[in-house]
């Protein structure tokens, strides 16, 4: 059988680019170990997608060395920052990715923010290629009246400042309300509604930070509605293959129109908190209190479907209705920012121009993971389509369409920010700052304590 890795090669182009010696058939490492340097590969961001970049090279070329650059001090990026505390389990990735950091040919960069402290075309000029897989960091806006109140939040922002995000640390919502409303009905808007309503017992031994669960102990919400502009059958809460799909959609059509037996209405009629699914309404303006000093509900209007299954729109029907909440958290969706002004990026979609990884009009440059493709999908799509950025990357170097000469690699990066002040931060001062929040987080039965402050983890190493 073929090696797996000649399924993206074919080997006839293969046998053009390098004829093998009579008798013999070279094997894909032996063709790359004759080239005289080991190819120098940046990856800029270490989240799932850099991670998962960085773990493709590895294995597939045996000389090359990859150096992920981060601009938070610690790695993972959404595993850490995103992943429900609830939900433990998905951030098992975290030790395929610790062993892929400890390689001696790989090397972690934190604290250093590319397009700030060091542009791309330095990075462009020192290594073979460069990898842009720095995620979606923003969110997008609802564009609506009101959206500037007090008691109105990102759920990007809500689910950093639950998880520990150094930038959302200060977030301090206001839970004395009563009702609550996410707009949206992705997996995120779930995780919202469940750490809104979860009781706090319940998330004591998890890492969630103290200071949320701090707010969360005095939380007065009873009640979440999650609203959609359209109907049950294009909800984004679910992977999209069909089997799945249809038990939601059962469920959901079962849960609608079938009244519940006695026992169950009992248990509803005594919960002390509830939610619920609001289909077919969308945001118009988030209505203020009468003082006009905080978010005091949302006026939604009432849509309708034009066209059919996941092309269906949602279009105004020109009724409304208002809906009381002291509290408002849009979850419609994160967004890629533009990194650095060299690099080609199309505002409208988020994403960064590319044919399959490799970025249009710049040789040597790809991308992977939201940044690539737009902000969807679990991790596990997020590594499949890393490892075709992978792929590419060292098809393109086999084909000879990447710099063969020496490049310098971290050692000119290192030099030009020690030049500017900057101090990277390497995963062994990662691996300290760990061994300190499992500390922290043993005494409460918890499994870590995340450390939240910069300068606290900058102390903690000695800066």
């Amino acid at each position: 059988m073929a090696p797996r890795c000649w399924r993206w090669w074919p080997w006839s182009a293969w046998r053009r680019a390098r004829p093998p010696p009579a008798g013999s058939t070279p094997s894909f490492r032996q063709q790359f170990s004759t080239q005289e340097q080991p190819p120098q590969i940046c990856v800029v961001g270490s989240g799932p997608a850099g991670f998962y970049t960085a773990q493709h090279l590895l294995k597939h070329h045996p000389r090359a060395h990859v150096d992920i650059y981060e601009k938070q001090l610690v790695p993972f990026g959404l595993v850490r920052f995103g992943v429900a505390p609830d939900h433990p389990e998905v951030k098992n990735v975290i030790n395929t990715f610790t062993q892929t950091a400890r390689s001696g040919r790989c090397a972690f960069h934190g604290n250093v923010v590319v397009g700030r402290d060091v542009a791309v075309p330095e990075l462009q000029a020192a290594y073979h290629a460069v990898v842009l897989s720095y995620g979606a960091e923003d969110h997008q806006a609802l564009e609506i009246p009101g959206e500037e109140l007090p008691g109105v939040f990102s759920a990007r922002a809500f689910v950093g400042w639950y998880n520990g995000l150094p930038e959302n640390r200060e977030l301090a919502p206001d839970l004395s309300c009563d009702t609550a409303v996410i707009l949206g009905q992705g997996n995120v808007a779930l995780d919202v509604a469940r750490i809104l309503l979860t009781p706090p017992e319940y998330l004591e031994k998890t890492d969630i930070t103290e200071a949320a669960l701090g707010v969360l102990r005095q939380s007065r919400v009873k009640t979440v509605w999650i609203v959609g502009r359209r109907g049950p059958l294009q909800v984004a809460f679910t992977i999209k293959v069909p089997r799945p799909r249809k038990r939601l959609t059962e469920l959901l059509l079962r849960t609608a129109t079938e009244r519940p037996g006695a026992e169950e209405a009992a248990r509803q009629a005594s919960a002390s908190r509830t939610w619920g699914l609001r289909f077919f309404r969308s945001p118009q303006q988030v209505l203020p209190s009468p003082d006009g000093r905080r978010a005091a509900g949302i006026r939604l209007a009432v849509t309708r479907l034009e066209g059919v299954g996941e092309a269906a729109r949602a279009v105004p029907t020109g009724d409304s209705e208002d809906l009381p909440c002291g509290l408002v958290l849009s979850s419609v969706g994160y967004k890629s920012r533009p990194i650095d002004p060299s690099v080609p990026f199309d505002s409208k979609r988020g994403v960064i121009p590319n044919m399959e990884g490799r970025v249009i009009d710049v040789p040597g440059l790809y991308c992977s993971g939201w940044v690539k493709r737009g902000p969807t999908g679990v991790i596990a799509t997020t590594m499949t389509d890393s490892f075709l950025t992978g792929q590419m990357l060292l098809q393109d170097l086999k084909a000879g369409l990447l710099p063969l000469g020496p490049r310098p690699g971290y050692a000119a990066i290192e030099a030009l920010l020690s030049s500017r002040g900057v101090r990277p931060v390497s995963f062994s001062d990662w691996e300290k700052l760990d061994a300190e929040e499992v500390s922290r987080g043993k005494g409460a039965g918890k499994p870590r304590e995340k450390l939240l402050d910069p300068q606290e983890m900058l102390r903690l190493l000695g800066r």
